[in-house]
């Protein structure tokens, strides 16, 4: 960002797609933690406390499932567990004004600034979502932060045999796999458990680091939907 940001609310996303990039994927789910800053250097890492109850407190959560109104990869409904048949079945709709009211009513009620956070943001979550919102003539404030965890860890984690996919990133810290993986809700606890195992070291890092929304490029070019209730 054009200069340093002491944010003060951080909203772990997680997005999960019909597909890899080069599918022009749809988003199919969609799920957002927002932490306050205080929660965050408040934390906890006790080796008595299980992973779950390092989790803060008071947390405000938005899950939505969207019909993507394209096929899932093969790939793609065996990792996630999801298929557009089911999204159908289930009467979800597909990205439209309400997903977008939703997300950003649930942005305005936390403190500013705010900065997104998700691995691989910058190579994937950010440009999916930006996409989407463009999908429907829509869009977030251009100086909403975005802090990509995949550069930041890579920085402050060092290992001759490191690995810095999330998964791993939470084995390093926590001994045991990660649960729920692959689901936009379980993936997002992920994030945030890694977060909080190195916290002080991650805000500094954003206060210097992050980007801003009106960096971040949509995935592919995008067709406007004529349909956007």
């Amino acid at each position: 960002m054009a200069s340093f940001q002491s944010f003060q609310t951080f909203v772990f996303l997680d997005i999960e797609t019909t597909g890899l990039p080069h599918d022009q994927p749809r988003m199919a789910e969609l799920c957002l933690f927002a932490v306050n800053r205080h929660s965050l250097q408040r934390s906890q890492m006790d080796i008595l406390m299980t992973p779950q109850e390092r989790l803060p407190r008071i947390i405000d959560k938005l899950t939505l499932c969207i019909d993507p109104q394209k096929p899932f990869t093969f790939e793609a409904q065996r990792i996630t567990a999801l298929s557009k048949q089911d999204l159908e079945e289930n009467h979800k709709p597909p990205m439209n004004k309400a997903v977008v009211e939703a997300l950003k009513g649930f942005l305005d009620r936390q403190a500013g600034p705010v900065c997104l956070v998700a691995h691989n943001g910058n190579g994937f979550d950010f440009p999916i979502l930006r996409t989407e919102l463009r999908q429907v003539g829509a869009d977030l404030p251009g100086n909403t932060g975005c802090l990509d965890t995949l550069p930041a860890f890579r920085d402050l984690v060092k290992g001759p045999r490191m690995s810095y996919r999330l998964g791993d990133l939470y084995r390093h810290f926590y001994s045991q796999d990660p649960t729920r993986a692959h689901s936009a809700e379980g993936d997002v606890i992920t994030l945030l458990l890694v977060f909080l195992a190195k916290a002080p070291e991650l805000l500094l890092w954003a206060t210097i680091h992050a980007s801003s929304w009106g960096q971040i490029s949509t995935l592919y070019l995008p067709r406007l939907n004529s349909s956007r209730n």
